[in-house]
């Protein structure tokens, strides 16, 4: 909550130990969000109850490891992530990126283990005041933002002028955030409906051709911020019959907006949907408005550079895969191991028991788009899948979960089990537990799994982590809606090779078929999502935009190939990207080699090496030329090629490798893999 006061001084932070002019702490906390209150320096005659980070955990010794940040500055960006994963307010948030940028400076320094981000906002409205949050934003993501801004009112001259400092800034996201005065400015109340259409139409194509140019210059990843209603209603409730009402031009606008992104492949950020669950009054102060043209209210700050960063991460396949559940008063009131089956409390009958099925139905609905669920729950396992089996008012069942663990071990232990299990990285899990000790202990032990803070109360679970964003994703394909079934035929598939007595006999007994396919429209956002989200079997690691595969559908001295891998337990789905490039000197560099880690150990290598072959050779090429760039994720690629029998010739001093193998001796593999083209 801001409460406005006539008063200003300047006086130390408690929270934070950093002053900042103008501003004076209040009450620590407020009833309704439990967010840090803060008192400010205008009085617009209101209170406003503010947006905050409320899924990170207060750290109480906060400000002593602020004031320690500068004193290591080899670890200062280390620090900086863990003080960024703390719940931040505008203060602290402005804060910390003082310190951190005193220490490190505005230029990432060499060898930081952070992915760099150079992102341009290009507006008609201020966002300096917005700066640091998207800065912070992309630390506690171990993102290194460096953020340019065009000069007030610019963004279309700065877009236009080649040589301008939007240009030499060369960034990798684009945020373009019209505010709502600018966008409704040719608009009036004496319209008609037919001049109103056009002026929709004349907006609309500006702004299209905004992305156009963002796109034909950068080639990057483009954000539409969408307008903030902040027109007051000129009728009322039936706002939308007044044609040239600014807050009924804005909401038509929106509407025609959607589609339109879509189809030009921008990401929304979606601002209009955040203030309707806020209050506007959370997002947008109109006396800022008038005073510095801050469409963006500095408290809302912290959340929107989350939002921000969310979609910037989400396109670099940042976005977390997997949750965690536990089971006692998570998913259902009680203790099952005392209370018994008909003990537990779920379902109709009571409020709470309501508030833990409606908890577990969003679980549900978020595997069915793709987020993988599992259970980490200390209890015995037989009476928690009793619950499963047999509870009446159960929303998920056994099928719904990917891993099951239920035991009397630590839960950090238990949390390393599931993700070896689901072959995926610690850092795509997201565990949700009602016990602070156990939130506090996993924090501790792995720090890069995601541990959202809850109260003891279910009804706030799944706002919770619908707040928190960690599974933001740009768009959900058929086989993330598949990915259950998935993991289901993988535990069918483990069952297969222990009772096998030998691989050939197992490998056979997969009836597996590998179906491979061009790039295409069908398959275009799952080819994209893969490149940028596979890490471990990835042999360069090179990112594409959704432009960029379809530049190179159109090369001809190129190919990219998609391949599915079916056996007798279901469709494991994409499971591999190969792209190569024929150069000018004869050679077939092999671009792109990613896989699944869940087709490990099946000939699915072998299988991929003769369709590049076959490619490289329907291309004229007389050799396979194949790239290792190491990452801290790839090593387990490292022996790739020299597995597959190439000759390595070169090898840099950071483990980097160059391998190649001559088409002129090359024989197809022989593999117990059906490959065929559909």
């Amino acid at each position: 909550m801001l409460r406005c006061i006539k008063q200003k001084r300047d006086a130390p932070l408690d929270s934070c130990g950093v002053q900042m002019p103008g501003w004076r702490h209040g009450p620590r906390n407020c009833c309704i969000a439990r967010a840090p209150v803060l008192e400010l320096p205008w009085n617009c005659g209101r209170n406003i109850v503010v947006t905050s980070l409320h899924w990170l955990p207060e750290v109480k010794d906060w400000r002593e490891r602020l004031r320690a940040l500068s004193a290591d500055s080899e670890r200062a960006w280390t620090n900086a992530v863990g003080l960024a994963n703390a719940r931040l307010d505008f203060v602290r948030t402005n804060g910390l990126d003082e310190a951190l940028r005193r220490t490190i400076g505005a230029d990432p320094p060499g060898g930081l283990a952070a992915r760099p981000v150079r992102l341009a906002i290009l507006g008609s409205s201020t966002f300096a005041h917005l700066h640091p949050s998207l800065r912070i934003a992309g630390v506690r993501r171990n993102m290194h933002v460096t953020v340019y801004e065009n000069d007030y009112g610019q963004y279309w001259q700065e877009l236009f002028d080649v040589g301008s400092a939007l240009h030499a800034f060369k960034p990798t996201v684009v945020l373009l955030a019209l505010d709502a005065q600018h966008l409704a400015a040719g608009v009036s109340a004496a319209m008609d409906a037919d001049a109103v259409a056009a002026e929709l139409q004349d907006v609309t194509e500006r702004v299209r051709a905004c992305w156009q140019m963002i796109r034909d210059a950068f080639g990057c990843q483009i954000l539409f911020q969408m307008p903030l209603p902040v027109h007051p209603p000129l009728l009322g409730a039936n706002e939308h019959r007044l044609p040239g009402s600014h807050a009924a031009f804005i909401a038509r606008l929106g509407e025609a907006l959607r589609p339109m992104a879509d189809a030009a492949g921008v990401d929304l950020l979606a601002l209009d949907a955040r203030a309707a669950l806020d209050g506007l009054a959370a997002w947008h102060d109109p006396a800022l408005w008038h005073r510095a043209k801050q469409e963006v209210s500095p408290a809302a700050a912290p959340m929107y550079g989350e939002l921000v960063l969310r979609l910037i991460a989400a396109r670099l396949g940042r976005s977390a895969k997997c949750l965690v559940l536990d089971l006692d008063n998570t998913l259902w009131g009680g203790v099952i191991g005392d209370d018994g089956l008909d003990g537990i409390v779920l379902g109709q009958g009571s409020a709470l028991g309501e508030a833990y099925a409606a908890f577990q139905a969003y679980a549900r609905e978020l595997a069915r788009r793709g987020v993988i669920l599992a259970v980490c729950s200390k209890n015995d396992e037989a009476v928690a899948l009793e619950a499963f089996e047999r509870h009446p008012e159960m929303v998920l069942r056994r099928a719904d979960i990917a891993s099951f663990v239920a035991n009397w071990s630590d839960k950090a232990g238990n949390i390393r089990a599931i993700a070896q299990e689901l072959n995926i990285g610690l850092d795509a899990l997201v565990f949700i537990d009602d016990n602070p000790f156990e939130r506090t202990l996993v924090r501790q032990e792995l720090p890069m799994v995601a541990v959202p803070e809850v109260t003891d109360d279910p009804a706030g679970f799944a706002r919770t982590l619908a707040d928190a964003g960690y599974f933001e994703t740009l768009w959900v394909t058929d086989d993330d809606r598949a990915r259950t079934v998935q993991y289901q035929g993988n535990r069918a598939r483990e069952a297969l090779r222990t009772s096998a007595t030998d691989l050939p006999t197992y490998l056979r007994g997969l009836e597996m078929q590998l179906r491979w396919r061009r790039f295409d429209a069908t398959g275009l956002q799952r080819v994209v999502q893969l490149i940028n989200k596979t890490n471990q079997f990835n042999l360069t690691t090179r990112r594409y935009t959704e432009a960029e595969v379809q530049d190179l559908m159109q090369d001809p001295r190129a190919f990219g190939l998609q391949l599915r891998l079916i056996d007798r337990f279901g469709d494991n789905g994409i499971i591999a990207i190969l792209i190569g490039r024929l150069g000018a000197d004869g050679d077939l560099a092999i671009d792109t080699w990613l896989m699944s880690c869940r087709v490990l150990g099946r000939q699915v290598e072998p299988a991929s090496l003769n369709l590049i072959a076959a490619e490289a050779r329907r291309l004229g090429a007389a050799r396979l030329v194949g790239a290792y760039v190491p990452t801290a994720k790839n090593g387990m690629v490292k022996d790739h090629y020299a597995k597959l029998g190439f000759t390595e010739i070169a090898r840099a001093a950071d483990g980097a490798s160059k391998s190649v193998l001559d088409l002129a001796a090359f024989a197809p593999i022989e593999t117990f893999i059906d490959v065929a083209e559909g």
